[in-house]
């Protein structure tokens, strides 16, 4: 519920996968938790589901079974500046890898460059790397303890900057006002 460009986080994860190609259906998660958000939900054309709150995981694989779904992709509601086309361009990646999971990481030197920590940082084909929060899994496979996993490394700003500190909110903000000054000039531009 935390605001940027004064909008909640989750309404711009909405947003994006409303505008993307390769998303058939959007589902929220909630839990116990989260009684602000899955209040706030109800005015959006969206799904709520109500999982256990165990964690991520546990709640994902609730969620994939509860649904019933072929393919789930799962995204952090922390991801303010994720669009329509990079979420196209990770379901668009999973198809074609031919593997039952994909995880997306970013460079860890993209967050570096705009001021983000290390986060859970990894080497990853020569490459530090951190997590973005985004997966693509096998709905059919949920139950197996492990599935072979590709790592997507996206190098884009957009999946880098995720809101787990008041510094990454703040990083967040400064990205969100510098990409609305930006469209702004274009719109002007075009007129």
């Amino acid at each position: 519920m935390l605001r940027i460009g004064g909008k909640p986080v989750v309404e711009h994860v909405i947003g994006a996968l409303r505008n993307a190609k390769n998303v058939s259906r959007v589902v929220v998660a909630v839990s116990d938790y989260t009684p602000r958000t899955a209040r706030f939900l109800a005015a959006f054309p969206v799904e709520v589901l109500q999982t256990p709150g165990k964690e991520y995981v546990s709640d994902m694989g609730f969620a994939v079974k509860a649904l019933k779904l072929d393919v789930a992709l799962t995204i952090a509601a922390d991801l303010p500046l994720i669009t329509g086309a990079v979420v196209d361009d990770i379901v668009e990646h999973y198809r074609v890898c031919g593997k039952p999971a994909l995880a997306v990481a970013v460079p860890f030197e993209i967050r570096e460059k705009l001021g983000l920590g290390a986060g859970y940082a990894f080497d990853w084909e020569g490459k530090r790397v951190v997590y973005a929060g985004i997966n693509v899994n096998d709905g059919k496979r949920i139950d197996e303890s492990e599935l072979e996993q590709e790592i997507y490394v996206v190098e884009k700003p957009e999946v880098a900057v995720n809101i787990n500190t008041v510094d990454e909110l703040r990083i967040a903000e400064e990205e969100f006002a510098k990409r609305a000054k930006k469209l702004s000039i274009q719109i002007r531009k075009m007129s």
